[in-house]
Parts: structure tokens; sequence; C-alpha cells
């Protein structure tokens, strides 16, 4: 039997989805209020007995992976391991290392060890009662102490690590996850010369965004020369990379999904302070500047951002970064500004007027906004140099933005305002596109071979359909379809990651009229530890089980139509935008050939 079939059996739909949404009896289905958009009245049905869920507002619905994926934000694979542990089953497929995975298994159980441990003693021992005091003086009640697992670890040399290592916990593992450091000339495998990382901190645990522990912040007590700086991060460990670990998203994800928007703060008593003043969407990354898998990651949740940081020139620029990746790949930011004298961060904000925060959150300002207002202020806008330095910064951010109707918005309002054409403006961006642009790769450079990753990124719609569309194929056998991709009209084919699986398919059509995929899977095997090939074929099975072989063809055929149509659709938008640029620069030759591909595309 099949792993997801194996699951399906042991897993109760209703009972799972249960734990997320209150549901009640409505004859042969469980009835409640769908977690996926605002309702006032229930619209959302679960069946026990088709182990389906469907909601009749948003028409969002499926099995209980398509449910694990839509309300935890996870792909596939994610939500496969997630209800093999619950059902207690162990994959045949694994997707991963073994070893390396069970050692990860060790680390996380050591991790949540140290968390009860931290927290008992500060709780419960007469040692920490400056903590406590601590704490207390920076307005933490005891529930967000408990519901956080806030700890404390004496200034002893190896409390900790004597502890786990009576558990049964090895030396090995406990170097390894971070939390233990090995002095020079200690031996593997013997526990003398080795000492805690954190003593004398309050200690703040790091989920990962299923909740479990992955490292920790430590933040000294008493600061002394030996103190080792205010706060110490867990290292690099396997199972913790603060560069995509985003702190307070494990109980900030469902708010977020609600209210869709993300609320980004700098540290992590900002984060806490926020939660006890009842603003559930709030997060912050782990010591970093926001980078692009932290986007990803949120993304799953939310298309809007609120980011706070100082307002001072070492702020904005160490925000910057982030706030450049977050427009890039399409999100929405605000910027919440806190007024002058009203607390230097949102922590200290909250004490002084909750009100005044929960105000300037809502009232965030556009990031464009905010960059206008910030670059003009006190500027001398009959200067002709202080204008180009104006453009110098702003058009950078304008360029950034991925959407054409408001890049151009804010291309006619830049040039109001310091009263020049906006064909001026479009000449200049030629200059910073050439000025940022990456240098080009050689065109004879072949296509990277498909990775674990493949399944897993963020991908296009125009993806999507082309990863549907093979899945058709695959599932169905029925291969005529593939001399039908037209890579040659849409070179966008070529830079789909599966683009190199659909190439081997469509050579072995051509030369054998038939499809069989075991004969690829050593390819892929020989890439990445996880099979591309076995995840995409147990997703087909998944989404087109409905389906009757026979009409597997036709939905290959018909969402490969979609993807052309969709691909055409999109080249023509593009060659408007380069039509109205030519037809400013008077560029006739360039026209004509613009027109003739338009008139290609219109009788395709």
């Amino acid at each position: 039997m099949k792993d997801t079939e194996l699951i399906k059996q042991k897993i109760d739909i209703v009972d799972l989805i249960g734990e997320y949404v209150q549901l009640k009896p409505a004859g042969i289905n469980h009835k409640g209020l769908c977690p996926f958009h605002q309702e006032k009245s229930p619209s959302f049905m679960a069946n026990r007995e088709r182990q389906s869920w469907h909601c009749f507002g948003c028409n969002k619905g499926g099995d209980v992976f398509s449910f694990v994926q839509e309300i935890e934000g996870m792909d596939f694979v994610e939500a496969l391991k997630m209800l093999a542990q619950k059902a207690g089953i162990q994959l045949t497929n694994t997707f991963e290392d073994k070893e390396s995975s069970s050692q990860k298994n060790r680390i996380k159980d050591i991790n949540a060890k140290a968390t009860a441990f931290y927290h008992h003693v500060l709780l419960n021992t007469e040692a920490s009662k400056d903590a406590r005091a601590y704490l207390e003086t920076r307005g933490l009640t005891k529930d967000t102490i408990v519901d956080w697992q806030i700890g404390f670890i004496p200034d002893q040399w190896d409390l900790l690590t004597t502890y786990l290592l009576k558990k049964g916990y090895s030396i090995d593992d406990l170097v390894a996850s971070g939390l233990t450091i090995k002095k020079d000339g200690a031996t593997a495998g013997s526990s003398k010369g080795f000492y805690d990382r954190f003593r004398g901190r309050i200690m703040f645990p790091i989920w990962d965004v299923h909740g479990n522990v992955v490292g920790f912040t430590g933040r000294v007590l008493v600061e002394t020369e030996k103190s080792g700086g205010k706060y110490v991060n867990t290292p690099q460990t396997p199972v913790y990379d603060k560069s995509r670990v985003v702190f307070g998203l494990n109980k900030a994800k469902q708010e977020i999904r609600k209210k869709d928007v993300v609320v980004m703060v700098e540290g992590q008593m900002d984060v806490i302070a926020c939660h006890q003043a009842g603003m559930k969407n709030v997060v912050a990354t782990s010591g970093t500047a926001l980078t692009s898998e932290q986007i990803v990651l949120l993304k799953r949740y939310a298309t809007n951002v609120n980011m706070a940081f100082d307002a001072d020139e070492a702020g904005v620029k160490a925000a910057k970064r982030g706030i450049d990746i977050a427009v890039e790949q399409g999100m929405r930011v605000r910027v919440i500004e806190i007024p002058d004298g009203a607390g230097k961060d949102p922590d200290e904000c909250l004490k002084k007027n909750p009100e005044v925060w929960f105000q300037a959150v809502e009232k965030a300002s556009p990031m464009m906004d905010w960059y206008f207002s910030r670059t003009f202020a006190g500027k001398n806008l009959s200067d002709p140099q202080v204008k180009q330095q104006i453009v110098d910064i702003l058009l950078p951010e304008i360029t950034r933005i991925p959407y054409a109707v408001e890049r151009d918005h804010w291309l006619q309002q830049l040039a109001s305002r310091i009263g020049v054409d906006t064909n001026i403006l479009r000449e200049d961006i030629k200059r910073v596109e050439k000025k940022t642009s990456p240098p080009p790769m050689a065109s004879a450079q072949a296509p990277t071979q498909p990775s674990s990753s493949t399944i897993k990124k963020a991908v296009s719609r125009e993806e999507q359909l082309f990863e549907r569309y093979l899945m058709a194929v695959l599932v169905s056998g029925e291969g005529e379809s593939l001399l039908h991709v037209q890579d040659h009209r849409f070179p966008q084919f070529q830079t789909f990651a599966l683009f190199p699986l659909y190439e081997k398919l469509k050579v072995q059509y051509t030369s054998v009229r038939s499809l069989q995929t075991d004969s690829f899977r050593e390819f892929f095997e020989k890439q990445d530890e996880e099979n591309p090939l076995d995840i995409l074929i147990m997703k087909a099975h998944l989404e087109l089980d409905d389906l009757e072989a026979k009409d597997m063809k036709k939905e290959a055929e018909e969402t490969l139509f979609g993807l052309h149509e969709t691909l055409r659709q999109a080249r023509l938008k593009s060659l408007e935008l380069a039509l109205r640029q030519a037809e400013a620069e008077k560029n006739q030759e360039s026209m004509q050939d613009i027109l003739r591909e338009v008139q290609d595309l219109n009788t395709m």
C-alpha cells in the first residue's frame, strides 16, 4: 500500500481539521467557519467517510494533504512527513539521508530538553530571582513567560551540559546542537574539556514555523568584560539556519494569514511585547537583515508586510536590503513610524501608550510614499544637481517594483515632483538598469538539473501549469503532447526547473513512442538525496486521482493550451510596453520588429 493511502487510513480528517477549526456535526458532514477566508456563516465542510473537505465560500477543498499544505503553508513533501509522523508511519521513501535525519531529530530533542530545563530554572530556583525581577521590570506577565517558554541559566561552567549528559545524550550531539563548546585539546567522545555556550543569561527559545525549538538567544543578565556581548545566539547547526528562521512565526502564522499582513519588528522582546498586548501577527528576523529565504516563507501566509526599524541612517540601511528583496518578490511593503517621543522601539512604545503603537501599525506608510517623503525633505528643487541626486535615489527603487502599472505611477509622480517629462526618466532607467543588472550568463549554458528544491520552491503561474502538464503526461503515459511544447516560440520553457525532465521524456517518446519513467529514476537519484520524479508522480496521483484514465490525455492537452495562452498574453503585454518605449525613442526599426512579433503571436 502507498504511503499516502496508508496515511489517509490512519488520519481521521475530521479530527485533524478539528485541531484548527471548531466543527459541529451536520448530517453526514461536519461544519464550521472556513479558516482560509473571513465569513460569518459557516460554509466549510469536512466529510469523514470520503476523507475530504470543501469550503463553498472560497471554493477551496481537497484531502488531508491539501488541508495541511494550505493551513500550515507547507509544500507536499513537508505535509507528507508531518502527517506520517502524526500517524506513526515510517515512510518508504524518507526523502532525506537517514543518518542526517536521525541527528537532526536528536538535536531537536536536545533543544526541547534544554528549553524545559532553562524554563524550570527560571521559575523555580533561588538563583533566578534577579532574572525574574528583570523580566518583571520589562513588563512580562507570568502567562507570557510560560507561553514563550522563557528561561534562565546561572553563570556556571557546565550546568546544562552535565544535565543533558545525565539524560543520556552524547557529547558529540551536544556540541552539534551548539549548546556545548569544546575546549582546545578536548577529546571527542569524552565529557571532559567541554562547557556551556550560554551562562548567566535569560534564554529565549527560537522555534521554526512548525513549532520545533531549533536554537536560542541568550541575553546576559549582568554585563561584564567576560560576558561576551549582551546577546549570544545559537550558531549554525543541522537544524538552525538564521537566514531561514523567522522568530515568532509559529505563533503568528494563523493571525498573519487571517489579516494578510506581517508586522515585522527588529527584536525578540518587541515580538513578545506585541503578542502580550494582543497584536498576534508580529514576527522578527533572527539577528539578520530580512533574507530571500525568509521572504519566501512569509509569502506563504501574506502578501503585505508592515516593517518597523530604527529611523536613523544605520537603521534604514540595515532594513533596506530586506525591503528590496520583499518588493522584488512582489510583497507590498509599508513602513511603521513611531512618533517622536513615543518610544525608541515597539516594546518601549507599548509601555508608554499601547494605542500609539497600534495606530502606528494601522497608519503605516506605503514604502514609496515613505521613500519620497524622506528623499524630498528639505531639498532645494531649483538646483538641477539636487534633482539628479533625488532621481539617483528614487529611480532604482521604482524600477525594482515588479508591477508595471504601479511602477509607471511612481515614475509619473517623480517626474511631476521634479518638473521633467517622464520620457526623460525612462531614458535614465537604462543607465540605472545597466548599473544594477547582473552580468549575463552564457547562452550555451545547459539548464540546471532539477533537485529537491525543484518541487519546494515558490514558482510562477507558468511553472505551476508546466508542472501540472507534466504530471498529467506522467500519470497517463500519453506522450503525444510532448511533441507540441513550443519551446522554440517561448524560450521561457527552458528556464523552468522541470524542463530537463521534459526533454528526457520527449527524447524517449520520440524514439520508442512510449514512456518508461523507471529508466529516469537512477538519473535523478544521482542529482540529489530526494527524487523529484517520485515526488512529482506522487503529487500527480493526489491531484489527478479524480480523473478517469481516458481524461488524463485531455487534461495534459488543455493544461498545455492554457500554458501557451498564458505565455502568449504575458509576451504581448511585454511587447506593448516595448512598443511604447520604441515610439518614444522614434526607433522605427525596433517598432517594426515588435509589430512583426505581435502579428505572429496573434496568429497562433
